[in-house]
């Protein structure tokens, strides 16, 4: 593929994936290549329907995510702050926003089947790493991640500002992820933990950054210990 193809592709998959968060998956493909700065013909010429594009998407998320998760795992000695870093990366690609609106023939395409295997897998690797380290609360899952990941990407709408979401998203995320945080005090979260075999048989809601709502009683406990609040 030449440069200027190769360009034109990555700026109709960014533009694409903004308009998705925003919009959703049924957003207008002009307003894509509009976002894009190219014209709906070279859209099409990379993208003959919608199901490709947002096909594309999807992988490129889920592969961007996945090397995200691997490269804290490679580059930080604190597990903990290896998952911080991972989880607030992997709000800025999208994919806990995006992955949730797929049908199954999407998430059933091989490539993305096998970067949301990989991807979930690099996940656990993280997890494990911080629990082996005695940073992680007791009783955090798998599914504890990816949930709340989904919760805190969706837009709030209603006119709020893009830019100042985005900040927003990120310090609440934090408080979040202080409350994962083994100091000694907490007590096990309680209520369900699904597992990944259990995600994936809800359907659409069925991969590690699923839209499901986790157990509201979990949910509150971790943000208040992170704050350190008192029940």
């Amino acid at each position: 593929m030449r440069a200027d193809a190769q360009r034109n592709r990555r700026l109709i998959l960014e533009a694409a994936c903004g308009l998705f968060i925003e919009f959703g998956v049924q957003a207008s493909l002009e307003a894509v290549a509009r976002r894009a700065g190219v014209g709906i013909a070279t859209l099409y010429r990379h993208f003959p329907h919608r199901r490709a594009l947002v096909t594309a998407v999807a992988a490129d998320v889920m592969a961007r995510t996945g090397d995200e998760a691997r490269a804290a795992l490679a580059d930080e000695t604190d597990a903990f702050a290896a998952l911080r870093r991972y989880m607030h990366r992997s709000l800025d690609v999208g994919a806990p926003a995006i992955m949730p609106q797929l049908d199954e023939d999407v998430r059933n395409d091989p490539e993305v089947r096998s970067l949301l295997d990989s991807t979930a897998a690099a996940q656990q690797q993280l997890l494990r790493a911080a629990d082996e380290q005695g940073s992680l609360r007791a009783g955090v899952e798998f599914a504890d991640v990816g949930l709340a990941l989904a919760r805190f990407s969706r837009p709030i709408g209603g006119g709020f500002d893009p830019a100042l979401e985005e900040g927003v998203a990120h310090r609440h995320l934090d408080v979040f992820i202080d409350g994962l945080r083994n100091r000694g005090r907490e007590r096990p979260l309680e209520g369900p933990a699904p597992t990944l075999r259990e995600l994936r048989r809800m359907g659409t809601r069925a991969d590690p950054v699923s839209s499901a709502p986790p157990d509201a009683s979990a949910v509150r406990a971790v943000v208040l210990d992170g704050n350190r609040l008192e029940e």
